[in-house]
């Protein structure tokens, strides 16, 4: 089963940006390290020429990755959100049972998560556990460190 790519239309916008710098000046700046490296004579010992290619390989892979997530991606809309259950692209307020404190979670494709905002993946374990459940009912989600027990407050785009 081939995963399902996430973006919100804002982690569109940013990974096309992102795409755009590496095109223009990641791209353009190893060519020149190349061209400079070249210079330096013997390419069959040339330390600077090999790391330049490697940083070459590198740009050109992840410039291919962004091309294809965006080719790929199900992109979220805000104003096509359900929010009768929790989905991508909510914010669920939910209850930590253990630590006796209500928090905001952003559900998320994997590209945009960013855990330490509080914006987290509709795979980790929390993500995941939290998808599909509605206002009201109580999930319990296991982690590397346990159970931990979950109630949902509300769930808004």
């Amino acid at each position: 089963m081939t995963q399902k790519n996430y973006l919100t239309v804002e982690g569109k916008k940013q990974l096309e940006e992102k795409l755009e710098f590496f095109k223009r000046v990641k791209r353009p700046e190893v060519i020149k390290k190349i061209g400079v490296a070249r210079e330096f004579g013997d390419l069959s010992e040339n330390a600077e020429y090999d790391a330049a290619k490697d940083e070459q390989a590198m740009i050109e892979a992840e410039i291919k990755k962004m091309e294809d997530l965006l080719l790929t991606a199900i992109i979220i809309k805000k104003e096509e959100v359900d929010c009768s259950k929790v989905n991508v692209g909510t914010i669920v307020k939910v209850y930590d049972e253990e630590f006796d404190e209500e928090v905001e979670y952003k559900i998320v494709g994997t590209q945009e998560s960013d855990p330490k905002n509080f914006i987290i993946s509709n795979e980790s374990p929390l993500g995941a556990g939290l998808l599909g459940h509605k206002v009201g009912e109580f999930v319990t989600v296991s982690t590397p460190n346990g159970d931990s027990r979950y109630k949902i407050l509300s769930i808004r785009v």
